[in-house]
């Protein structure tokens, strides 16, 4: 959400406008979170909120958005999560059309509710598989609930050929990402950077081609590094770790997809060689169509060319497989 939508919508319904950026705890982030989203009480605010998530990561360079989404979330106020799911995914797609840009979901059970609630949000998401949503994720404390408890709705959401695509590995270490790798058998996993503080799990990523979703900005925070600089995401690369870069949440965390690009190079003195195989991780392990990511290939290629006329080494891909047979 824009800050400006933000500002908006809390004045329209006479409430304080939720301060954002600063943090003292997880809990606090999540409460801030929770105040935003209240804030979605009528359709035309949910239409206002995709187009506008849209068009600000089309501005930031991104081609393809797949943003976490749980529907029962704003069912109470919107209508069943059904209906909120087909105005999202529809919205999206006419919001991403004129802009050349591609739209799915990831739709994501909570680790603060049952775990029954993850099944039904499971079947919900198998329901609209090649319908608009294209994975299938887990969000909040993973102090709460392990992901052993939800080995159920992700056996759901695989079998419908989703993407698995898990938090883990953020607040809590080896053994959250483990429990996810053994039971949940994620394609993809949000953060995941304390693997780096275990070598076996990190050759373990490695050689199971996951690939994990990173923000620098959501890391530094939120505590998971002190400073940007600290940050783990090249040694992870340096081991063998697919890794692609996000924003996370814009408005809470003050960042956006360009700019988590500009803190990699400019403070991980990432090359653009890196930067553009991050990009490509990014694509080929999203639930974009196959041809979309073939032609984005091509063009991150042409870009590397053109900036770099004489590599010493050319940017490879690893071969892409298609969602239906996860």
């Amino acid at each position: 959400m824009r800050p400006r939508t933000l500002a908006d919508l809390a004045t329209a319904y006479a409430e304080p406008t939720p301060q954002v950026g600063c943090y003292r705890s997880f809990d606090e982030f999540q409460r801030c979170y929770r105040e935003v989203v209240k804030l979605i009480r009528t359709r035309s605010d949910m239409r206002r909120l995709v187009r506008e998530v849209i068009e600000d990561a089309a501005a930031s360079g991104a081609v393809w958005i797949e943003p976490h989404f749980n529907p029962t979330t704003y069912a109470p106020a919107l209508g069943s999560a059904e209906d909120v799911l087909d105005l999202v995914v529809d919205t999206g797609a006419a919001a991403g059309r004129p802009l050349g840009v591609g739209f799915g979901l990831t739709l994501s059970a909570s680790r603060n509710r049952d775990p029954r609630a993850a099944a039904v949000l499971a079947r919900l998401a198998a329901d609209y598989a090649g319908r608009g949503v294209v994975a299938f994720g887990l969000t909040g404390d993973e102090a709460t609930t392990p992901p052993e408890a939800f080995s159920e709705a992700f056996a759901i959401a695989r079998d419908a050929g989703l993407i698995i695509a898990p938090h883990a590995g953020e607040l809590m270490g080896e053994a959250s990402i483990r429990g996810t790798l053994d039971v949940l058998f994620p394609d993809r996993i949000a953060h995941g950077v304390r693997a780096v503080e275990h070598p076996a799990l990190m050759e373990r990523l490695a050689n199971e081609q996951i690939t994990l979703d990173v923000c620098l900005t959501s890391n530094r925070v939120l505590g998971v590094v002190k400073h940007i600089q600290e940050h783990p995401l090249l040694h992870l690369l340096e081991s063998g770790v697919q890794c692609s870069l996000g924003s996370d949440d814009p408005l809470l965390l003050k960042t956006n997809v360009l700019a988590e690009y500009q803190i990699a190079r400019t403070h991980l003195s990432m090359t653009d060689q890196q930067l553009a195989a991050i990009a490509a991780t990014s694509l080929r392990s999203s639930g974009a169509p196959t041809e979309f990511i073939a032609k984005t290939f091509t063009e991150i290629d042409a870009w590397t060319k053109r900036t770099h006329p004489n590599p010493s080494r050319t940017l490879t891909h690893r071969g892409h497989k298609d969602s239906s047979t996860r």
